[in-house]
């Protein structure tokens, strides 16, 4: 494997873990090499797209271990998931230990310390059995599979030039705060469109007033004042981001920087000094720029490279979880 060259997509790896509900009951799961799903056609997820999935990484650290960072909140978010789509939660324990098992079956698929490569894990529920009628289906599947991934922003990090979007990504007290398949499956459309008109992402809006800053497709926003200070918005729309919550905690407990968690509006935007996106597969994209129907906001940080803020919170999260530097206590799962 070429870890220094992997890109950002699936590749193959020999083992993943499979666990099915019949009869009101998680059967105990496998380890198989067998990639292929069958189920019907009349399949609850392909009728009324009842699925439901997480994203995290294994690692391997400065000193050789094999880690994940922070799976039991993404245990947690996926039963918050569950509840709100009517699929039967899969217990966090049983979650923590099929990762485990994930990992240790595709060792050799870990990239080694330094290659800034990882092993991405995707854990997914889905409804597999027939459903004609609108309602949820009696039989599911939880599996996990595992990819090596490289560095989300191949040869080095360019911030990002957003649009605030005539779209919306979710509806008020709709399923915008889970990390449910339809979601992103709205989002399809609207990112095509950017991209068309030479964007890279979109600014969702709320949608009731469209006055408030939300999330993009698939990350949530960070801002950072011209006192240093963090904030992130606050909308029962958003997903609660494991990592935006991670760098939030860094910035205070580790960088001594003040943090606000609020709502934000549009207006707000041209008085922040740094933009970021936050997720698994980035942790931080900077972003140069905002378009707002032809205002183009274009943040102090410029558009070559990340804010010096954004810059300490991603190199002290990178160092956290490849154990450069040392984690809170709980953070770090380890495996070998």
């Amino acid at each position: 494997m070429d870890w220094e060259n992997l890109g950002f997509g699936y590749i193959k790896t020999p083992y993943r873990y499979v666990s099915e509900y019949k009869d009101g009951l998680w059967n105990g799961g496998i380890l198989t090499d067998d990639d292929k799903v069958v189920i019907s056609e009349c399949a609850g997820v392909l009728q009324y797209a009842q699925t439901i999935f997480e994203g995290l990484k294994a690692y391997t650290t400065q000193d050789g271990r094999i880690v994940t960072f922070r799976p039991d909140l993404n245990a947690e978010r996926m039963i918050d998931s569950a509840r709100r789509l009517e699929i039967p939660e899969f217990p966090k324990e049983r979650f923590l230990d099929a990762v485990d098992k994930v990992v240790k079956a595709n060792k050799s698929f870990v990239p080694p310390y330094g290659s800034g490569a990882s092993l991405y894990l995707r854990p997914f529920i889905f409804g597999s059995s027939a459903v004609l009628g609108v309602k949820p289906a009696k039989e599911y599947q939880f599996r996990i599979f595992a990819t090596p991934v490289g560095p989300y922003f191949k040869g080095g990090i360019k911030p990002l030039t957003l649009r605030v979007s005539d779209f919306d990504r979710a509806a008020p007290h709709g399923t915008g705060h889970i990390k449910a398949g339809l979601n992103y499956a709205m989002s399809l459309h609207a990112i095509a469109d950017a991209h068309e008109y030479g964007f890279d992402e979109n600014l969702y809006p709320d949608p009731a007033t469209r006055t408030y800053v939300e999330e993009t497709g698939g990350a949530n926003f960070i801002f950072v004042t011209k006192d240093d200070k963090i904030v992130t918005p606050k909308s029962d729309s958003i997903l609660p981001s494991v990592t935006r919550r991670s760098l939030c905690y860094v910035a205070e407990k580790y960088l001594g920087l003040k943090v606000e968690h609020r709502p934000i509006k549009l207006s707000e935007i041209e008085n922040f000094a740094e933009c970021g996106l936050c997720g698994t597969a980035a942790i931080i994209s900077p972003v140069g720029k905002i378009n707002d129907h032809g205002k183009e906001i274009l943040f102090p940080s410029g558009m070559n490279e990340m804010g010096k803020i954004t810059k300490k919170l991603y190199e002290t999260l990178t160092g956290i979880q490849t154990g450069k530097i040392q984690a809170p206590k709980g953070w770090i799962r380890e495996i070998f």
